[in-house]
């Protein structure tokens, strides 16, 4: 994972938003049909209509966060959720610590 090109992930509002939900997924999404918003993700549907966006929009912001590393994608049936990868994440936030503190 590349510091400059995940910054650039999430310089976007609505990307950011989504990582935001995806933290506490079970706070911010309704319970589904299919797949578990913990074990699964949360479907594609539910963050589109969340975002106020269309599906194709959704997909495109999940692609580029997906292509960053910071969420995994699972197909379930002929639905794609997406959950967290907290393990990026935090190695995105130690990369950023790293980068803007001082040397003692």
């Amino acid at each position: 994972m590349n510091l400059m090109n995940t910054l650039k992930t999430l310089a976007n509002e609505n990307r950011l938003t989504i990582v935001e939900w995806l933290q506490n997924p079970e706070a911010h999404f309704a319970a589904q049909k299919n797949g578990d918003l913990v074990e699964d993700g949360v479907c594609l549907g539910a963050i589109a209509r969340k975002l106020g966006t269309s599906q194709p929009t959704a997909t495109n912001h999940m692609k580029v966060l997906a292509d960053a590393g910071l969420v995994t994608p699972t197909r379930i049936k002929n639905w794609v959720f997406f959950r967290l990868n907290q393990e990026a994440l935090s190695r995105f936030i130690k990369d950023l610590e790293d980068k803007v503190t001082p040397n003692h």
